[in-house]
C-alpha cells in the first residue's frame, strides 16, 4: 500500500492507497507489487511529530513483528517522506492499526491532502511517541526507533515497542488485491470442513514362517 505521493509540506504525508501502474524504476527491475497485491494483510497509519512539532503520517501495509522479547516491530516508509524524517528526527513513531470501518481514515494518510490531521481525530497522550488516532485504530503501538535500513525507494525502521493501547474492540481492517475487506466478514464464513483422517493400512497378517532346516543357512540370521 506505501506509494510515492507523499507529501513535503509540514502539516502532512502520504503514500498512495493503491500502487501506481507505472514501470518498476529501472530496465531490469522486477515490478513485485503484482506480488505483494496477493498477499493481504492489515492496515495502519504510521505516525510521528515532526522538529517543528507538526504532526506527520502515512498509511502503510508493510509491517511485521521482529522480536517478542525485546518487543521490536519493523515498518517500511518512503525514504524521501517526511513522516520518516520525522520519526528520525524524534527517534519515536506510533503505530496506529486501523479497525474495519476506518477505511477513509486510510484513504486519508494515503492521499496528497495537506490538511489530513484536520480530519482525522487524534491526540497526543502523555508519553505517546507520535499522535494516536483514537477514532480509527484498534490498537496503538508506541515505538522507539532502534535501527534504520535504507534499501531503494524505502527504508526499514526498526521500533522498540513502549507501550500498547487497545483503544477499540473492533475488527481490524484488511487490503489485499487492491481492495479493502473486513476481517468480520472474512471469519464469518464456514469453517472449512475436516479433511477425512487418512485410511490407515491395515497390519500385514501374520505368516508362518518354517523352521530352518539343520544346515540351511537362515537369510538375515
Amino acid at each position: 500500500m506505501t506509494g510515492t505521493a507523499e507529501t513535503t509540506t509540514t502539516t502532512t504525508t502520504s503514500t498512495t492507497s493503491t500502487p501506481s501502474s507505472a514501470p518498476a524504476a529501472g530496465p531490469d527491475a522486477t515490478d513485485i507489487r503484482p506480488l505483494m497485491a496477493s498477499f493481504p494483510s492489515g492496515v495502519s497509519v504510521v505516525t510521528a511529530l515532526g522538529a517543528d512539532s507538526a504532526p506527520r503520517g502515512m498509511t502503510c501495509s508493510s509491517l511485521a513483528s521482529v522480536a517478542l522479547d525485546p518487543a521490536t516491530l519493523v515498518v517500511c516508509l518512503r525514504t524521501a517522506g517526511p513522516t520518516l524524517r520525522a520519526a528520525l528526527d524524534s527517534g519515536h513513531f506510533a503505530l496506529n492499526l486501523l479497525h474495519e470501518e476506518a477505511r477513509t481514515v486510510s484513504d486519508l494518510f494515503a492521499s496528497g491532502s495537506t490538511d489530513r490531521f484536520a480530519h482525522a481525530e487524534w491526540r497526543l497522550p502523555l508519553g505517546a511517541a507520535g499522535p494516536h488516532l483514537t477514532e480509527a485504530a484498534l490498537a496503538v503501538a508506541d515505538c522507539t526507533v532502534v535501527h534504520t535500513v535504507e534499501i531503494g525507494d524505502h527504508t526499514a525502521v526498526f521500533g522498540r515497542v513502549t507501550r500498547v493501547t487497545h483503544t477499540d474492540g473492533r475488527s481490524p481492517l484488511l487490503y489485499g488485491r487492491r481492495r479493502y475487506a473486513r476481517w468480520s466478514a472474512a471469519a464469518s464464513g464456514p469453517a472449512p470442513e475436516a479433511e477425512p483422517a487418512p485410511a490407515r493400512a491395515l497390519p500385514a497378517p501374520a505368516l508362518a514362517v518354517p523352521s530352518p532346516v539343520e544346515g540351511e543357512a537362515r537369510v538375515g540370521s
